[in-house]
């Protein structure tokens, strides 16, 4: 995600996440979204590999390597009980897959846990939250999610009134948000395993 540099919140992600069925009304979640203006919308094939290394173990941090044709990027991402307001360092890498540098990068700092997963996403970015629909796919585990991300985060607080705002208008405000992180949803016994979670 594209974040705004911004204080103390430059390197945190604040989002809620909706885990929903098969039967989601994705056209009307969509229709919604639409009329609301987004500066931009796109739909993406989005590959994601995780890695726990020693470190992301000792410290509870997770490395991801994404690659689609908006994104190249590496980045930490803290794990915790809940993954509302957590850790998240993206470094921007060139143009093109670095596979094998990611993997020997990452194997340096000697793996104890790896993954991948393919998302299928549809998002709509706001000048302060990014709306967001996907399917994710790890082997035969499929979970489905809506996630709300501010942006715009001058105070936590302030980040959380935004996600709030998009949730009201999307009919998520009384819905039951996910503490869990995608990798906790999709693996959890790694999560467990790996991270003592």
């Amino acid at each position: 995600m594209d974040v705004k540099v911004q204080g103390a919140l430059a390197f945190k992600e604040i989002e809620h996440k909706f885990v929903v069925g098969d039967d989601f009304d994705l056209v009307g979640f969509r229709g919604t979204l639409n009329a609301m203006n987004p500066m931009r919308h796109a739909t993406l094939h989005v590959r994601d590999r995780y890695f726990i290394t020693e470190a992301g173990r000792a410290l509870r941090f997770v490395l991801r390597h994404r690659f689609d044709r908006e994104l190249h990027e590496l980045t930490l991402k803290s794990l915790g009980a809940d993954a509302e307001v957590r850790d998240e360092i993206n470094l921007k890498l060139a143009a093109g897959d670095q596979q094998a540098q990611v993997d020997a990068f990452v194997a340096a700092q000697r793996i104890v846990w790896q993954g991948a997963l393919w998302k299928d996403l549809e998002v709509w970015h706001f000048d302060d939250c990014e709306a967001v629909f996907y399917i994710a796919t790890a082997g035969e585990r499929i979970v489905r999610c809506v996630e709300f991300e501010a942006t715009h985060k001058p105070t936590r607080e302030t980040a959380l009134a935004i996600v709030h705002r998009y949730e009201l208008a999307t009919g998520f405000a009384a819905a039951t948000r996910t503490p869990e992180s995608l990798l906790a949803l999709l693996w959890p016994e790694a999560v467990r395993l790996t991270l003592g979670m």
